[in-house]
C-alpha cells in the first residue's frame, strides 16, 4: 500500500455569500501531492493547476496566501480532467493523508459538483497528519499550523509554503518522523458519504477508546431513538454496561452518558449528531474509560444543565407584573 499525501488550494466567491454557489463554496484551483511507499520513501510527485469554471475572480485571501493569479490558472485543465489524472497517479491501493480534515471533504465536494464517480459509497479511512502530530508531540487536542510544526521539528524549509505541492511535501516530512505505533493506529474517517445501512457503519477500537459512525437517519429524534446508537456496551469485553448517568445534552448536538462495566470500570459515552452533506443526520459515537473524578465532573455538568433548563422553564411560565 502507498500513502498519498496531498494538499489543495481553492478559491471562493470574491464578493461574499451572494455570489457563492452552495454546492461548491470552495473551487479547487491546485492539487499537489507526494506518493510514499510502505516504508514512507518518496516515490512520486504530482502538481497541477486547475482552470476555474465557477469563480473567475480571485478572492483576495486566496491571492494573498497562495500567490496565484487567475491568468496562471487559465493555463491549466479543468477539474474533471486533472482529477482523473490524479486518481490514475494515486493507484488503487493507497491511503490518503492530509494536514487537517478539510482537504478530503472539499475534494469529494468538487467531484460531486461535476457528477464524477465518488471515491467511496461510505466513510473513507485516512490519516490526518495534523492530528497525529498533536498526538505524538503535543497534547492531542491542539492543532498546529503546518509551518509551525515544521519549525518545531527543526525540518529544513527548502521550498516556499502555501502552495499545494510544497504543503504536501512538508506534511510528508512530518509524517516520516512519527514512529509511535499507538499514534499511527489513530485513523480518521471522512464522512462526506455517510453509511446508508448497517453494513456500511464504522466500528473501530483503538488502544484507549472506540468509535462508531452510524447510518443515516431522517432527523435527530429518530437517531436518538435508535437503541443501536444509544445502548452502551463495553468495547473491551463486548458486554452490556449499567447506566450511571443517562444521556443528557446542553445543545442537542452533543450527548453524554456514563455507564459501568463490572470488569473494566466506568465508561463515558459521547454522541455527536452531525448533519449529512445531502440531508439527514448521523451519529459519531465514542466510548472511553474514565475515573470517578471524571464522572463527578460530568454529573456536575448534567446537574448544571438541568438547573438552567428548569430556571428557564419557570421563567417562561411567570406572568409579567403590571
Amino acid at each position: 500500500m502507498n500513502y498519498i499525501i496531498f494538499d489543495l488550494e481553492w478559491n471562493q466567491a470574491s464578493h461574499g455569500e451572494e455570489d457563492r454557489i452552495d454546492k461548491l463554496p470552495f473551487e479547487i484551483v491546485e492539487i499537489g501531492a507526494v506518493k510514499l511507499n510502505e516504508n514512507r520513501d518518496m516515490i512520486g510527485e504530482f502538481s497541477k493547476l486547475i482552470k476555474p469554471q465557477v469563480y473567475h475572480e480571485m478572492h483576495f485571501i486566496t491571492s494573498r496566501l497562495v500567490h496565484l493569479q487567475m491568468n496562471e490558472l487559465e493555463k491549466g485543465d479543468t477539474f474533471p480532467v486533472i482529477m482523473k489524472e490524479f486518481l490514475e497517479w494515486c493507484g488503487k491501493d493507497c491511503l490518503f493523508c492530509t494536514w487537517g480534515a478539510l482537504d478530503l471533504l472539499e475534494l469529494q465536494r468538487n467531484m460531486a459538483y461535476y457528477d464524477m464517480e465518488p471515491l467511496s459509497d461510505r466513510p473513507i479511512k485516512f490519516y490526518d497528519i495534523q492530528k497525529l502530530f498533536s498526538l505524538a508531540y503535543e497534547d492531542g487536542k491542539s492543532r498546529k499550523a503546518l509551518e509551525d510544526a515544521i519549525d518545531m521539528m527543526n525540518i529544513r524549509k527548502d521550498i516556499p509554503f502555501h502552495r499545494a505541492f510544497s504543503d504536501a511535501y512538508y506534511t510528508a516530512k512530518i509524517f516520516d518522523k512519527i514512529e509511535d505505533p499507538d499514534v499511527l493506529e489513530k485513523f480518521s474517517f471522512d464522512t462526506f458519504n455517510v453509511p446508508q445501512n448497517k453494513e456500511q457503519e464504522v466500528h473501530i477500537v483503538f488502544n484507549n477508546y472506540d468509535k462508531y459512525i452510524s447510518r443515516l437517519h431522517d432527523n435527530r429524534k429518530d437517531l436518538m431513538n435508535d437503541k443501536s446508537i444509544t445502548q452502551t456496551v463495553c468495547y473491551k469485553c463486548d458486554r452490556p454496561t449499567k447506566k450511571k448517568i443517562g444521556w443528557f445534552s446542553s445543545n442537542g448536538k452533543h450527548y453524554y452518558a456514563v455507564s459501568s462495566c463490572f470488569r473494566h470500570g466506568l465508561m463515558k459515552s459521547k454522541i455527536r449528531v452531525r448533519k449529512a452533506e445531502n440531508g439527514g443526520v448521523f451519529a459519531i459515537k465514542t466510548d472511553k474509560f474514565i475515573t470517578k473524578e471524571d464522572m463527578k465532573r460530568l454529573m456536575d455538568k448534567r446537574d448544571e444543565i438541568m438547573a438552567q433548563k428548569q430556571a428557564k422553564k419557570e421563567g417562561a411560565t411567570k406572568t409579567p407584573s403590571n
